[in-house]
């Protein structure tokens, strides 16, 4: 009597990348809280741009609502980025965050910028008085009161997060993989400057009664927001396009997959963020042993489903490396 079929081992759950859809965190909180704070600092800065009928006044105001704006981007960018992926989008939507972000960094540059730069040359050349100073220094100072509080809430995040990555606060800003964390830093970085430059114009155009300090402040407002937006602009097109992880983070995971008992050496590795903290990875490994192919193939399919079980890999393939292939060191 022949022998009977062999049953078919259990088939594995899909050999697609899996991608991680992180939920609503830290950088959330951030940008709500910026929106919150920049929405009533725009209101009030209209009110004391149109009473005083400063330049300086009117730059911030269209400052703070262009910042507002670019929250509701940020927001959509976060949301998003968060969806699951699918069969016609494999790899997730994590790069949504990028494209949204763009968005926002561009209107900053437009409308922030182009702006207030516009309306300080104007102020130049048809100089305008301005009195009620001291609505301006209320609104002012008021709004420095929330920028800082929005300020001090994304600069928690970015040093918990540097503390984490052993990197100086500043540098992680600019090197994350989360533009909403960047740009909410960036921008009230960038705001909490420029109500400086808008005190010491109003102060020095009630001193001398000329409105040209007032203008020039108007002027220096939008290239500081015309230097923030390029940064973020080219922040975001590089993750666009395809940025690597960093050469630590690079070597953490190396170093990973090296220490798994069934990896005897790696000799290719490619790491690129496809969203916000969220790493594609494709590697070639010399597996230990000598198996049959359907043995190798399913212990690739666990290695993929091992190392994607870490939350900063959203997807892994691997492959098996040839004899001849020198290891990576």
């Amino acid at each position: 009597m022949p022998d009977a079929p062999t049953p078919a081992p259990p088939q594995p759950e899909s050999r697609n990348p899996r991608v991680a859809r992180p939920e609503g965190g830290d950088s959330t909180v951030t940008v709500i809280v910026a929106f919150l704070a920049n929405a009533l600092i725009a209101g009030a800065k209209t009110v004391a741009a149109t009473v005083t009928g400063s330049a300086s006044m009117l730059a911030e105001a269209v400052h703070s609502w262009a910042d507002t704006g670019n929250e509701i981007f940020l927001l959509v960018a976060d949301r998003r980025s968060r969806r699951p992926a699918d069969t016609e989008h494999p790899l997730g939507f994590g790069r949504e965050a990028y494209v949204w972000s763009m968005f926002a960094a561009i209107g900053l540059f437009a409308v922030g910028a182009g702006v207030s730069i516009t309306h300080g040359i104007q102020e130049l050349v048809h100089p305008e008085p301005a009195d009620n100073y001291v609505v301006a220094y209320a609104v002012l100072a008021l709004a420095f009161v929330l920028e800082g509080v929005s300020f001090l809430r994304a600069r928690r995040q970015a040093r918990a997060e540097a503390r984490a990555a052993d990197r100086d606060t500043l540098h992680h800003v600019l090197v994350t993989s989360d533009p909403t964390l960047r740009a909410v830093y960036a921008e009230d970085a960038a705001a909490l400057i420029g109500l400086v430059v808008a005190f010491a114009g109003v102060l020095a155009h009630q001193l001398t009664g000329s409105p040209v300090p007032d203008a020039v402040g108007s002027i220096v407002v939008g290239l500081v927001l015309a230097v923030v937006s390029v940064v973020l602009i080219d922040r975001n097109r590089r993750f666009l396009v395809g940025e690597a992880a960093m050469p630590a983070t690079r070597a953490a995971v190396l170093t990973g997959i090296r220490d798994l008992p069934e990896v005897e050496r790696v000799t290719y590795l490619r790491l690129e963020y496809v969203g916000p903290r969220a790493l594609y990875l494709v590697a070639s490994v010399d597996l230990r042993g000598d198996e049959s192919e359907t043995s190798v193939a399913r212990r690739l399919d666990e290695l993929e489903r091992r190392v994607t079980s870490v939350p900063l890999i959203a997807g892994a393939v691997f492959t098996v490396s040839a004899p001849e292939e020198p290891s990576i060191v």
